[in-house]
């Protein structure tokens, strides 16, 4: 599954925008995703941190809401952005989450600034998922 220069210029410029908006005051690291959707609509999301650590939402997880909230239905890309010397993928929770609305072949594009920096398939993030189809679905 490809995507045009034009949707991933499209794509960064949506999550380093939102990325402003994130509510970061634990960890200081304010993450912005972008999710285009099977109907070619992009939708965003960023960190929410929360003071009781494990309450807080990922910028996956708030992007894929947004997308489900306006009615899509699949991932076609996702792009992730932070600053930092490493890489900022998805985490694993957010790896399941992106599964349950894309294809394996699905690109996971991973930013810095105003430069993709590594691309991955969903399937070299996340081998062997769980997913809908282990459940007969």
């Amino acid at each position: 599954m490809t995507i045009s220069g034009e949707q991933t210029k499209q794509l960064l410029e949506a999550a380093a925008a939102v990325r402003r908006h994130a509510h970061a005051p634990y960890s200081n690291f304010p993450v912005g995703a972008a999710v285009l959707d099977d109907q070619g609509r992009i939708h965003v999301g960023c960190n929410v941190e929360n003071s009781s650590y494990p309450q807080g939402t990922c910028a996956e997880a708030a992007a894929i809401g947004a997308m489900v909230a306006s009615g899509g239905k699949r991932i076609r890309a996702i792009l992730v952005t932070a600053e930092g010397e490493g890489l900022c993928t998805p985490c694993g929770a957010c790896r399941q989450r992106i599964s349950e609305h894309a294809e394996d072949a699905t690109p996971v594009l991973v930013a810095q600034g105003d430069r993709v920096r590594a691309t991955f398939t969903l399937e070299q993030l996340l081998p062997h998922s769980f997913g809908p189809e282990n459940l007969g679905r």
